[in-house]
């Protein structure tokens, strides 16, 4: 069987060859949901490493040389053919040879599912049915001394399958791509990571999953929890054999890798969505499969803590489980194009169409029959939604069932979730947010906000970049240093028409040596800058500041600047931000207006994030909706082929 996915991750491709060298693409896929049930944990008992030995106290019993001169009789009296009643044999080991893909191709192989360990009260369990997953059958118990080296033996075969395995997909094409170089280096390094451990494998003994493995499947299944997409997974053959172990090994652990890459929000560069440098904390593989390997059991949670781990996130997360029970995924679907329907016509859209408008299928009618019962609900939608009342099945209704509600919000969800990937793990216990799209900034200790204000930001043609620093210090009674951009854009034509422009609005004008023009503002009430402005030294030479255009905060809509933002009660943030407690009330800092600038230290720096959010929870746990002002949420959503 194989499983063709579409692979859109940054760095997700570590074990792209490794499934290559067994006839089968693994990765991302974008579009498919995770939504298997969690399978419970299962104690199993795995054997013991090739290179341990028994001592001497729990070496195999020898023969009871007390037993009855009977029984001894009884079995000199058997025929020399005839083979022992021990139950237990020990088969010997065929001598290893290469791993022959051709000869052993994915398809096939018996059944396309990861076993997993069967619940440890089996037999109060029903008889398991053809479509359950297939478990590794437990051979009668054997003394100490032949189980282990029975398991060594086992043990041994699959170390030298995934060490095959690991090697054919380092070597599987000639790395002649940047790309290509960087996924050959993360091959190479899920390969080191093996050889470190002599290639033992970390999800299964070789005939099951082992309880970390168990628990690893449980968290790859609910992948779709979080808005993640790991593709069919599962798509490997049951463990029956030490090739068929190391696929699934392998299989897991690109999974697991592609899980925690995803969750770090490797899929998307965020340079390619706009004006954005936040940079995503991605884990290199070395990185990821030692945190994994260290977890033990506890693996599935290691595994979901690689998500952002802040309350905003998590609220999201809450509420895309909301949705999804309360609008099954059927009814989110998108209907496709096609032709008009009328009554008596078939099309394959119209289960989907049925599942939309909550018409059930009656049992004598054919499913795919756009009968009157689904014309009538038509219609009505039609008429609920501003159309024409027709009961027929148009382009502009398809545009409306799939544009509904339910899966835009899904889809606004899922891209907030995903760009919260893109924020610092620790944002600070104090820390100051100023969220684009709301247009506010917000002031925060630990969980608790403690100011608030309205904030002007830029314009979609001049966007305020989406980035974190550390605020230093502010100064007050600011000169504006003119941006290049704008002495070139607004203020040069200006200056053509008018050749007293600079003088007029009172700016000092100079040239540098090399001829350039240089523009600034001197401090008073016609400073652009207001009275104070707030410092956190970045690219993007971008700050918080007053501004003498107060009337700007009145308005629902607040894009306006060139980049800066602009802020509501400036004088009140600076008390905050220097602390009262250390004597810096608001009309302290009011009484050092006037004059030249005067620069303030703050007591400590202090973390500034600048966020682009369209959608968040409140405090009474409603999700808050703002506008693609920069169409960022769009171009995420498009990213993730939502």
């Amino acid at each position: 069987m194989l499983v063709s996915i579409n692979n859109r991750l940054l760095h997700g491709t570590a074990l792209l060859a490794v499934s290559l060298a067994f006839g089968v693409t693994l990765g991302v896929a974008q579009g498919q949901a995770q939504d298997s049930a969690p399978t419970p944990d299962i104690a199993v008992t795995v054997p013991m490493p090739p290179d341990a030995a028994l001592s001497a106290d729990v070496q195999a019993p020898a023969a009871d040389t007390a037993a009855p001169a009977a029984a001894q009789t009884e079995a000199d009296a058997k025929p020399a053919t005839e083979p022992p009643s021990d139950p237990t044999v020990i088969v010997e080991l065929p001598p290893e040879a290469p791993l022959n893909l051709d000869s052993h191709p994915l398809d096939s192989h018996p059944t396309a599912t990861i076993a997993t360990p069967a619940p440890a009260a089996a037999e109060a369990q029903p008889a398991p049915q053809p479509s359950q997953v297939q478990q590794a059958e437990t051979p009668p118990a054997a003394p100490a001394s032949e189980q282990t080296a029975d398991q060594s033996g086992n043990q041994s075969a699959l170390r030298d399958r995934i060490r095959q395995a690991l090697a054919a997909a380092v070597e599987a094409e000639p790395a002649r791509t940047t790309k290509a170089q960087t996924q050959r280096r993360e091959r190479e390094a899920v390969a080191a990571f093996y050889a470190t451990r002599d290639n033992a494998p970390l999800w299964s003994d070789g005939k099951a999953l082992t309880k970390a493995g168990t628990a690893l499947v449980a968290r790859l299944d609910r992948a779709g929890e979080d808005g993640l997409v790991l593709g069919d997974f599962r798509s490997v053959p049951s463990i029956g054999n030490d090739e068929q172990a190391a696929i699934t090994e392998l299989a897991l652990t690109n999974a697991a890798i592609t899980y925690a890459l995803q969750a770090r929000g490797a899929r998307i560069d965020p340079r390619t969505i706009g004006l954005i440098t936040a940079k995503p904390e991605i884990p290199d593989v070395a990185t990821i499969l030692a945190a994994l390997a260290d977890a033990g059991d506890s693996v599935g949670d290691r595994l979901a803590a690689f998500n952002p781990p802040q309350p905003g996130y998590r609220a999201l997360r809450e509420k895309l489980a909301e949705l999804r029970r309360e609008h099954p995924a059927i009814a989110n679907q998108r209907i496709g194009p096609g032709p008009v329907l009328r009554v008596g016509m078939k099309d394959q859209r119209v289960p989907l169409l049925r599942a939309r408008l909550g018409v059930d299928a009656e049992s004598e009618t054919d499913p795919m029959l756009y009968d009157v019962r689904v014309a009538s609900a038509v219609a009505d939608f039609n008429r609920a939604n501003g159309l024409p009342a027709v009961n027929t099945l148009t382009a502009r209704t398809i545009a409306k069932l799939s544009g509904g509600e339910p899966l835009r919000l899904e889809a606004e969800l899922l891209s907030n979730m995903e760009r919260w990937r893109w924020m610092p793990r620790d944002m600070g216990e104090t820390r100051i947010e100023v969220n684009i799209p709301d247009y506010r900034v917000n002031v925060m200790r630990g969980s608790e906000l403690i100011h608030s204000a309205r904030v002007v930001v830029g314009k979609p043609q001049t966007p305020t970049p989406v980035f974190s620093d550390r605020m230093q210090h502010l100064i007050v009674n600011p000169y504006w240093n003119v941006p290049t951009s704008i002495i070139q854009k607004e203020m040069m034509p200006a200056y053509a028409k008018d050749p007293s422009y600079f003088q007029r609005r009172g700016y000092e004008v100079a040239k540098t040596r090399n001829g350039q023009l240089v523009v600034r503002q001197p401090p008073g009430e016609r400073n652009a800058l207001g009275h104070i402005k707030f410092m956190f030294p970045n690219e993007h030479a971008v700050y918080l500041h007053d501004t003498p255009s107060r009337g700007l905060f009145a308005n629902a809509r607040r894009a306006y600047s060139h980049g800066c933002v602009r802020v509501d009660q400036p004088f009140r943030l600076a008390e905050v931000v220097l602390g009262k407690e250390n004597g810096w009330s608001e009309q302290k800092v009011r009484s050092m207006v006037g004059g030249g600038e005067r620069l303030v230290k703050l007591p400590e720096t202090i973390p500034i994030h600048i966020e682009y959010f369209t959608a968040f929870v409140d405090d009474e746990g409603k999700v808050q909706l703002r506008e693609d002002i920069y169409g960022y949420s769009r171009k995420v959503q498009t990213a993730l082929g939502l």
